[in-house]
């Protein structure tokens, strides 16, 4: 049976294809949910003339997102939650978390179901996740998940490797150069009485 579609299916058709579907295919789903209709010249006419009006109205969307996801461009967000001393968190970080952070950059609110998370952070780290602006404009953002105390998945690797924390690793520590020096001082002083005694 010959339809023209009358709306989006994903995974079947886009709206003004005209595609030949089986009949209980068209009768049982397509043609009481008005996504197709039974394919005649008029009807074909009608619905490419719709989907061109679509396919407008779809850029102008599609160039709005692009402005949108300007402005996600190297926001890192930072996300604190509780973890324990292994890096798991007690609970985890999921779309609503996530969604709230865009719709606030953004200044509007932003559906979780637009966030692309496989599944829930469960763990300290820095994740790079997807968000859906329109169907054809996809954003990413950085997320960073740090524990309540601060600490970062750098700092429980660190430790698990007997090193100090990297908080306390990137400040200096105390130089000894000027004892360095007063002990090269003194020892230069030392041959210098031994070289006079010997003379």
């Amino acid at each position: 049976m010959k339809v023209v579609f009358i709306e989006d299916v994903p995974g079947t058709a886009k709206i003004g294809d005209i595609k030949e579907v089986k009949p209980g295919f068209a009768r049982n789903y397509l043609l009481p949910r008005k996504l197709a209709m039974t394919a005649s010249p008029a009807i074909i006419k009608t619905v490419e003339l719709r989907a061109k009006r679509e396919e407008r109205l779809q850029e102008a969307r599609d160039n709005d997102a692009r402005t949108l996801a300007g402005k996600l461009d190297g926001v890192t967000y930072t996300i604190t939650a509780k973890a324990g001393s292994t890096g798991k968190l007690f609970g985890s970080v999921g779309t609503s978390d996530i969604a709230e952070r865009v719709g606030g950059t953004l200044g509007q609110e932003f559906d979780r179901h637009n966030v692309a998370l496989q599944e829930p952070i469960k763990e300290l780290g820095d994740y790079e996740v997807g968000v859906r602006l329109t169907r054809n404009v996809i954003a990413t953002v950085a997320v960073s998940v740090v524990g309540e105390d601060g600490t970062t998945a750098a700092d429980i690797r660190a430790k698990a490797e007997g090193k100090a924390p990297v908080a306390e690793a990137q400040a200096e520590p105390p130089t000894l150069e000027g004892e360095a020096e007063a002990e090269v001082e003194s020892g230069d002083g030392q041959e210098a009485a031994e070289d006079a005694g010997e003379e």
